[in-house]
């Protein structure tokens, strides 16, 4: 059996896609299972057990004995939310719980970190664990994040292989029920088909115009095949990136857009809301180094290839991975 947390969301429902696909049909999928939103994400694939969050650890007591890996992906990924105690219960407390199952079951385990832990970047873009204790996330998701891994790196008793990967801005198919939290190439897709053009956010800082805040966007497809990876290479633990090593701008993104829905670019620049704007990274970049030291090295989607692969195969249709 493997597990996979959050197994009914964008990143989960993906990563169980590939599991099926590599040959993996025994896989546990745990999440409440209570969003209609989120069903059409597991239609089709192969599970042997669909389990409550709630319910998951006790599972997990009775039976760890057949399972040989877990993916903790599940959590609250809302960045406009701002109660802590969600995040505390959620994605931090929640999470040791897990980590305390697999080191006491020797289980091996991968768990979802967040990009969202670099704050504004003041400390860069290094998955080394000596800046991890400095980081300074912007809002309550990222700090959930930061405790975690600040946590994990201190614990003496350590599944027997670990990772923890920090996501960088994911998109691509299995995210229609994310709302807000969607990938800004969904909304400019669901803008275009609408209206015709796309609004970006203005920039609120001289040192970037208008569009040109840059983010590194990662198609998911490439994070399940890093996730998979990891699966069968046990020998590294740590924290790391998972990005494409390269920061692309709003713009580039949505003239991609464009073209995959062989269109000529029509962009409107708007202010961005008042909550997020002191709060809004202007820049991220991984540095993937260290993933590649260790044996990956499968080539990454361009934003190009990634943004036509989801528009034209799934967004146009509305189909699912």
């Amino acid at each position: 059996m493997i597990i996979v947390t959050g197994a009914s969301g964008f990143i989960g429902s993906c990563l169980i896609r590939g599991l099926n696909d590599a040959g993996y049909k025994d896989v546990v999928a745990v999440d409440e299972h209570e969003s209609e939103k989120k069903w059409p994400n597991l239609e089709g694939k192969h599970i042997s057990h669909k389990i409550h969050r709630d319910v998951f650890l006790n599972w997990l007591d009775d039976n760890h004995r057949l399972v040989q890996f877990v993916f903790h992906i599940g959590a609250r990924t809302d960045t406009t939310e701002f109660d802590k105690e969600v995040f505390d219960k959620l994605n931090l407390n929640y999470t040791k719980e897990v980590w305390n199952r697999c080191c006491e079951y020797g289980l091996p385990l991968v768990y979802a970190s967040s990009a969202a832990t670099y704050g504004d970047g003041e400390q860069g873009y290094d998955d080394n664990h000596d800046i991890i204790p400095r980081l300074k996330p912007l809002n309550p998701y990222g700090d959930s994040k930061n405790e975690f891994d600040k946590w994990a790196l201190v614990q003496k008793n350590q599944p027997y292989s670990w990772a923890g990967l920090k996501f960088f801005n994911v998109y691509g198919p299995n995210e229609y029920h994310k709302g807000r939290m969607a990938s800004v190439i969904f909304h400019a897709f669901r803008q275009i088909s609408d209206t015709g053009k796309v609004k970006l956010f203005k920039s609120h800082r001289p040192d970037y115009e208008h569009g040109k805040q840059l983010r590194d966007f990662v198609y998911v497809k490439d994070v399940v095949s890093v996730c998979l990876f990891l699966m069968e290479n046990r020998k590294h633990q740590g924290i790391y990136n998972l990005g494409t090593g390269h920061a692309r701008s709003f713009l580039d993104l949505a003239i991609a857009t464009f073209n995959a829905m062989k269109l000529e670019p029509n962009i409107d620049f708007i202010d961005m809301p008042e909550d997020i704007r002191d709060k809004y990274q202007y820049f991220t970049e991984a540095r993937m180094d260290k993933l590649k030291s260790i044996g990956y090295n499968n080539p990454f989607y361009s934003l190009e290839s990634g943004v036509h692969d989801y528009v034209a195969h799934y967004l146009k249709g509305g189909g699912y991975l």
